[in-house]
């Protein structure tokens, strides 16, 4: 800890992200990539994008690239924010939206205690005040125990890094209780293409409402940092005067043009993660025949448990993750209350879940050797 750093520095704990290797080749399963390449036409707009005019500097309105939004959506332009990656954006909605520290317990914002980790982060980064809710037994989220006096809140949906999604009606009422106490709800709705219903059809029908979207995961452009957020236009100026106040030219001319056409190639994308989700579900059929416990997901990656054996899994959760990756394989694995036994699995191409599945069968045949 250096002694140059303020209180603020020194007091937060920053966000871990997912392994990204580079002494050996594994098969990724760990950081929710999309296991199929960008569209032809997006790499078409980058090379495109990609000439002397990098010398000025790009447009702090990201305007085409709301404009392509507000198409795809049927939302105004105006109703469009971008920024780099759903991160940035979320960072952004935590300091425009959500009050810092005061001392009043009211105005602590909620979010689920099994959710995205960065979530913690934001608010102690910003000084904001929340209190985690627990999720159920099944892990599902009960958005009726969010309907208490608060800062606003935020969550997933579908939830991360379960998978599970919350039904639309569950978040619109949440939306419409918010709303009478003059507080925003944020839905990150990073992987809401693979099955979860979005909530941006609502926007105008409660003001409250942010929803929050990243191309790193149905667009395939993890390395591109590109996203949005759709909702009031009072909300989207909220968010412009955070991000005019440290830095208006935020998105990229190549990253603008690459996430234009991504938004614009909606056919091209459906396709893909139409093939995500029935590997999600082949594997799913797979693990659970197998003894694993999966959770139910509306993602792109699944929440794994090993086999039971008498009331505990055959192998722990971190154990299984290293297996795996001495094997080849990479998966994630966070070390919290409730959740230590399972593991987060992204979903690859057919052919890396068929060798991820031949993977889990060899460990717990191992281990019944061995006993």
């Amino acid at each position: 800890m250096s002694k140059y750093w303020n209180s603020r520095v020194k007091n937060i704990s920053p966000y871990v992200p997912g392994e990204q290797p580079r002494d050996r080749k594994f098969i990724k399963l760990n950081t929710n990539e999309n296991p199929y390449p960008p569209s032809p036409k997006v790499i078409e707009a980058i090379q495109e994008a990609d000439n002397e005019r990098l010398r000025l500097y790009p447009d702090p309105q990201c305007t085409a690239l709301r404009d392509a939004v507000a198409r795809r959506y049927a939302v105004k332009s105006e109703q469009v924010f971008a920024g780099n990656g759903s991160d940035e954006i979320l960072a952004f909605a935590f300091a425009a939206f959500f009050e810092s520290n005061n001392g009043s317990k009211a105005d602590s914002i909620l979010f689920p205690d099994i959710t995205y980790s960065f979530y913690p982060v934001y608010a102690d980064l910003w000084d904001i005040p929340y209190r985690t809710i627990p999720v159920k037994e099944d892990f599902s989220i009960n958005t009726a125990d969010y309907k208490i006096p608060s800062g606003g809140a935020v969550f997933p949906n579908p939830n991360a890094p379960t998978g599970i999604p919350i039904p639309l009606s569950d978040v619109l009422s949440l939306a419409e209780y918010l709303e009478k106490q003059n507080k925003v709800l944020l839905v990150d709705e990073a992987y809401a293409a693979y099955g979860a219903e979005s909530a941006v059809p609502f926007i105008n029908k409660h003001s409250n409402i942010l929803t929050v979207h990243t191309l790193s995961k149905s667009a395939s452009l993890a390395g591109l940092r590109g996203g949005f957020a759709i909702g009031n236009s009072e909300l989207i100026e909220g968010l412009c005067r955070v991000r005019d106040s440290f830095n208006s030219y935020t998105v990229d001319r190549l990253a603008l043009a690459g996430a234009e056409a991504a938004v614009l190639d909606a056919a091209y994308y459906d396709g893909i993660n139409r093939r995500v989700i029935a590997t999600r579900e082949r594997v799913t059929k797979t693990l659970r025949g197998r003894g694993f416990t999966v959770l139910p997901s509306a993602a792109n990656f699944i929440f794994i448990k090993a086999p039971i054996e008498k009331t505990e899994p055959c192998i722990s959760g971190a154990d299984l993750m290293a297996a795996l990756r001495e094997r080849g394989l990479l998966v994630r694995h966070f070390n919290r209350n409730r959740i230590a036994d399972y593991l987060r699995v992204s979903m690859g191409t057919d052919e890396e879940m068929d060798a991820f599945l031949e993977a889990c069968v060899a460990i717990i045949n191992s281990i019944g050797k061995t006993r």
